[in-house]
């Protein structure tokens, strides 16, 4: 090997070292934001990836941020009956749906992702369906459940959800289709929130088409068969 050629190969990995450092630094700079941002919002009120999108294009945002306590029991179990009815029990992951949506040969087409997990997405990540999200929602998902309790998960995503168009939160949604606080609704209107959550932008609870009065009265009867296990995100 020629002098010149020894220099730049040497050159060559005195670069990549460099640029690998840079990596690492990245990913360890990223995982002490992570670890921040997961104790920091253990507390403080927390906007969505799109709450965000949305005011840096400087589009309107409705949504008032309301404590647990300022929202109805009835939708807290009316969501966890729709969306994810082993929350209480799993660990930010439903195992047991997973496995059976990645053994059935419609998996793709069918959604496994718990509370837990689309709270991981609306605050952490971005919408759309993608296997490098649902992979980064795994752990995020996992790590929520170790540092934030149940109440504070439900709080935090009901807080976030999407319920139309800017349109965020239990407390916005409850305002603008039913006239009066989160605290207040009633079953029914829970059931018709919570039904809504799958498409809320074309599912209004207030006029609800033939869609979501379906979806509602399932959410209902699910509530009905929930039991205790809904309990452990309701208000101590």
């Amino acid at each position: 090997m020629t002098e010149m050629a020894a220099t730049g190969a040497t050159r060559r990995r005195g670069m990549l070292a460099r640029s690998l450092r840079w990596i690492m630094l990245a990913v360890l700079a990223l995982f002490a934001t992570l670890v921040v941002a997961l104790v920091l919002y253990r507390f403080v009120p927390v906007p969505s990836t799109l709450m965000l999108g949305r005011w840096l294009t400087l589009q309107p945002v409705e949504r008032q941020w309301v404590p647990l306590t300022q929202i109805s029991p009835a939708l807290v179990r009316a969501v966890i009956a729709a969306e994810d009815q082993r929350f209480c029990s799993h660990d930010g992951v439903d195992w047991v749906e997973l496995n059976a949506v990645l053994e059935d040969e419609d998996g793709p087409s069918r959604g496994a992702s718990t509370l837990t997990m689309q709270t991981a997405k609306n605050v952490f990540l971005w919408p759309g369906r993608s296997y490098v999200r649902k992979a980064l929602e795994i752990p995020l998902a996992m790590a929520i459940d170790i540092v934030w309790p149940k109440q504070r998960i439900i709080e935090i995503y009901l807080n976030v959800a999407e319920w139309g168009e800017g349109l965020y939160g239990a407390e916005a949604a409850a305002q603008r289709y039913f006239g009066k606080p989160a605290a207040r609704l009633t079953t029914a209107e829970a059931a018709r929130l919570a039904g809504a959550l799958p498409n809320p932008i074309l599912r209004n609870p207030a006029r609800p088409n033939r869609g979501l009065q379906s979806a509602a009265g399932r959410v209902q009867r699910r509530v009905g068969q929930l039991g205790p296990l809904g309990d452990c995100a309701l208000p101590g």
